[in-house]
């Protein structure tokens, strides 16, 4: 079974969810979608990470995130069904909102 890396970059207080890591390759088996990348997390990071950001049988990111693939938010690809390639750069990140 073939496979490919890609790299998750974490923003803001999702470190905290993440044991701290900011960066990471997660290798996941292709053809890949975000959503594979989100559900390897789920089971990672566990509770506090789909209590927050990401349930496994949901069909998108909770609302209070944004994730994007090589600079393009989900919502302007394919949503959590974005086909992956080896290399791409994720990034997900807390809504911050103020005024």
């Amino acid at each position: 079974m073939e496979s490919l890396k890609v790299k998750v970059e974490y923003l803001g207080h999702i470190k905290r969810l993440t044991h701290d890591t900011r960066e990471e390759e997660i290798e996941v088996a292709s053809p890949a979608a975000v959503i594979d990348v989100l559900v390897i997390l789920a089971d990672k990071y566990g509770e506090p990470f789909t209590k927050a950001i990401y349930e496994p049988s949901a069909s998108d990111i909770k609302a209070n995130y944004i994730m994007t693939v090589n600079g393009y938010l989900l919502n302007q690809l394919n949503g959590v069904q974005t086909r992956l390639k080896g290399g791409d750069h994720l990034i997900l990140l807390p809504i911050v909102s103020g005024g």
